[in-house]
């Protein structure tokens, strides 16, 4: 190790390396090193996961702090899930146990005592989530300098969760905030394994700092062990095709079942709902089986102390074990040697897929492997793009585009962000207390993400709130708080920027069961955890639902969609119907499902334009673009050309294609949407003049002009939407 910098490393590392009879530093962390420790640039760390680059952060980081022990918390390291946080926690533990370096986490789950512990003697490392350092900055703003005014390193795990989103803007903002309050300068360090585009991902993290971010990258050189299986389940209408689909549907859990068999797995869905409902189903052929129940299910909504249950049995338990998860295990959290990971469907984006494939193969010798398994929803009768079955055809673009081309999707970045600029002047103001209205701009406009908000636009703004009670006028002429302001940032979920359906908790008897958004009434049942409960008494007050175990039906509790695709994904579905290829990772099944679809592709001509007949006076518009611009197409058919062509229905199917019917023909039809979109200059013009269309969480209390304006910038592309209709028609 005399090249490399381990002997310039804390003694404590150096030891914990012995301990673990690590030869030497990887790469990663060798450059890493030389960034801290010889130049003062922020950090972005891109590597594959289990290179890592958690120790390539902390040991340079660490190190510091042991030579120079900070006045406050030294190290604040910021994840976007509480699991991750925990998991994090724990390794932090093992790592500096002998250094002296204490380390905190915080979040919704951790006790008063032991944050009351933190408050009263800052130092070390704080761990915490974007929700809950909101909270500390709104009413907390007196603690900050002592919290933080000795904050040299700011650590952001999984950069890629939050670039582009709602919670990078109010993470860019926090970061800003506490350098504001406390007069320090900390470097920032990200932490990702799926990034593509290194240069957005370096303007984001140092957004508002002086100093450059240097990339420390280390390419992805892993094993993979991929296979997709495809199961049809086909239309039941009449009794005989009824027992055909249960048949078919016993096979689908048989096969997971088997694929997960005494083994530790993780079984990845893309709902609540559906991990619900296959834990459920697992279960039962467990029983039938007279085989142990070794099944788990981690999601947002389950209680603390079953995710935890779930995360151990994973990492360390003794025998086998299943969790059907959704994006609460994706994130960083290591599992341990997980033996499989299974995918049912398809995820939506690239990004999903790297990272759930991450979470097996952790051990040099050891592959990354994933099962795909897409079922459909088989129906011959049923219109021609309904028979194509898009899920086997998500599955396969996605891996051709990683495995092939190691493409993940883009940094796309709010230019109009207006429900967070809402977010951040009510949080601001609440921790100001009261303020001039020129104070409070330039509090809020001085932010990273705001500053193309013009003081025009934010004048708007502020007389809207005004006017609406969300902020009012003091006799002294400044600014405080309103009444109806009042009611959104003293609840608790006013520190999440993101979406989230207001939700009842389940319990059993005293066990914290979860919690569910849609409540049934006394009697009936439901699936929570991966059993079923019976609802004894419904608490409307204190928002919590009593139950007891029952052998009833089941039923989906939680609302929300699916994810946004993106238009190269679509693109390379396409790809791939119009191709020949063969995929090696294809099971026979999945080979002769693709082989129809091609064939019905074909017959069809639906790869030959994007508008083509459906019968009648029906068309079908398959425009293969990604969902923003889907949605786009869409608002421009109802809103522009629904009266123009005498179209009397226009139906959606999100993002694959719509089906439309009037008094028009496929070439008419084609030719007016492509005219239609030359000609659209504006946005703005898609939408009606008293229309303003909600994209994030706090836009319903913005003017509704500005929500309008943000609408017509961040929630449509019609350029995006012209040249992928324009690669359609190529030969």
């Amino acid at each position: 190790m005399s090249d490399s910098p381990f002997h310039r490393l804390a003694p404590f590392i150096q030891e914990f390396m012995y301990k673990r009879k690590w030869d030497s530093l990887r790469p990663t962390q060798v450059e890493a090193c030389r960034v801290c420790f010889d130049t003062p640039n922020h950090l972005l760390i891109a590597a594959a996961t289990a290179s890592g680059k958690t120790e390539a952060a902390f040991f340079p980081a660490l190190t510091e702090l042991y030579e120079k022990p900070s006045s406050s918390v030294g190290i604040l390291y910021i994840g976007p899930l509480k699991a991750l946080i925990n998991d994090q926690f724990e390794r932090l533990k093992d790592l500096i146990q002998e250094a002296h370096i204490p380390v905190w986490h915080w979040h919704g789950d951790v006790s008063q005592t032991e944050k009351s512990k933190l408050m009263r003697k800052p130092s070390g490392i704080l761990q915490i989530t974007p929700e809950s350092l909101e909270g500390l900055l709104m009413n907390r703003p007196n603690a900050i300098p002592a919290l933080f005014r000795d904050l040299r390193y700011i650590i952001i795990d999984e950069v890629h969760a939050f670039m582009g989103a709602d919670r990078g803007i109010q993470v860019l903002s926090q970061l800003a905030r506490i350098e504001r309050m406390t007069g320090c300068s900390p470097r920032r360090i990200g932490l990702s394994a799926t990034l593509s585009d290194y240069e957005a991902a370096q303007d984001w993290l140092g957004a508002g700092t002086r100093h450059p971010v240097e990339v420390v990258s280390s390419p992805a050189v892993r094993k993979l062990r991929l296979r997709v299986e495809h199961f049809s389940f086909p239309d039941a209408r009449d009794e005989e095709q009824a027992e055909h689909l249960q048949n078919a549907r016993n096979a689908y859990y048989d096969f997971i079942y088997d694929s997960t068999h005494l083994k530790k797995a993780l079984v990845f869905t893309n709902s609540r709902s559906d991990a619900e409902l296959t834990t459920l189903e697992l279960r039962k052929v467990a029983a039938k089986r007279h085989q142990p129940d070794v099944f788990y299910v981690h999601h947002g909504s389950i209680s603390a102390m079953l995710r935890e249950e779930a995360e151990s049995a994973l990492r360390g338990g003794v025998g086998p074990a299943v969790a059907a998860a959704t994006l609460t295990l994706e994130l960083g959290i290591d599992l341990g040697e997980l033996e499989r990971v299974v995918q049912l469907g398809a995820p939506y984006s690239a990004s999903s897929f790297v990272q759930r494939l991450g979470r097996s193969g952790r051990r040099d010798d050891m592959a990354s492997e994933m099962l795909f398994v897409c079922p459909e929803e088989e129906d011959e009768e049923a219109p021609l793009p309904a028979r194509m079955p898009w899920t086997l055809l998500r599955a396969i673009a996605v891996i051709e585009l990683y495995v092939r081309h190691k493409w993940v999707e883009p940094l796309d970045i709010r230019e109009f962000p207006i429900g967070l600029l809402y977010h951040q002047t009510m949080s601001i103001l609440k921790s100001m207390g009261e303020a001039m209205p020129h104070e409070l701009a330039e509090a809020v406009l001085s932010l990273p993400s705001f500053r193309k908000i013009g003081a025009e636009k934010y004048k708007v703004f502020l007389n809207y709130l005004i006017q609406t009670d969300h902020i009012q006028w003091t006799d002294e002429k400044t600014l405080l708080i309103g009444l109806m302001g009042e009611r959104i940032v003293n609840n608790f979920r006013f520190f999440a920027v993101f979406k989230d359906d207001e939700e009842h908790v389940v319990y059993n008897g005293s066990e914290e069961l979860g919690s569910i958004t849609t409540v049934p009434p006394p009697g009936y049942c439901f699936s929570l955890a991966g059993k079923l409960w019976k609802v004894v008494e419904v608490d409307t007050k204190h928002k919590a639902v009593y139950v007891k175990a029952a052998l009833g039906k089941v039923d989906t509790l939680w609302l929300g969609a699916g994810g946004d695709v993106h238009t190269l994904i679509l693109h390379k579905m396409r790809e791939v119907l119009e191709e020949s290829s063969l995929y090696s990772y294809l099971s026979p099944q999945a080979v002769n499902r693709l082989e129809r679809a091609r064939r019905l592709a074909r017959e069809s001509g639906m790869l030959k334009q994007f508008v083509i007949p459906a019968g009648g006076d029906s068309l079908f518009i398959l425009p293969w673009v990604g969902s923003k611009q889907f949605r786009t197409l869409e608002r421009l058919l109802k809103h522009n050309l629904t009266d123009r062509l005498s179209l009397r229905s226009v139906v959606p199917m999100e993002p694959y294609y719509f089906i439309v019917a009037g008094k028009t023909d496929d070439q008419t039809l084609m030719n007016q949407i492509l005219r239609e979109i030359a000609a659209c200059h504006d946005s703005g013009s898609l939408l009606d003049p008293d229309e303003a269309p909600y994209i994030g969480k706090y836009d319903e209390f913005v003017a509704p002009e500005l929500v309008r304006h943000a609408f017509a910038i961040d929630g449509l592309d019609v350029s995006g939407l012209y040249k992928g209709l324009i690669n359609t028609m190529k030969p």
